[in-house]
């Protein structure tokens, strides 16, 4: 697909679509029926629509804004994965997929974020799953 638009060149914006392809392979085979299978469907979702939201703003206030909304929905894709596997609907070795691509994201946009504003106040990055 060609790429038209800016946030269409950002890795982060890649990976929120195969994540999305990922979310949507397991619902078609093993979340049929459950609660959580629309709930990841509106993160995983929501992921790319904010990247993209976020990458056209013109301030660095709007653009983090919008990049962590995504990182938030990232971070509720990895516990409905979570909810998937206490459930006995999957299992780990097959979310551990999805969760290594939502990993890569998370770790990507606190990237963007940091990059916008040298005065924004965070913590120190820590290896996320540790």
């Amino acid at each position: 697909m060609p790429e038209i638009f800016d946030h269409e060149k950002l890795k982060v914006y890649q990976r929120a679509l195969d994540f999305v392809e990922f979310t949507d392979a397991l619902s078609a085979n093993v979340l049929k029926g459950l609660a959580v299978r629309d709930q990841m469907d509106r993160a995983s979702t929501s992921i790319v629509l904010n990247i993209a939201e976020g990458n056209g703003k013109f301030t660095s206030k709007d653009r983090c804004r919008f990049f962590d909304i995504a990182r938030g929905s990232a971070l509720e894709c990895a516990a409905a994965l979570d909810v998937c596997v206490r459930r006995g609907k999957t299992d780990e070795t097959l979310t551990g997929e999805g969760k290594e691509i939502l990993r890569e994201i998370v770790s990507m946009l606190v990237g963007l974020i940091r990059s916008q504003k040298a005065d924004r106040v965070y913590e120190d990055q820590t290896e996320y799953g540790n």
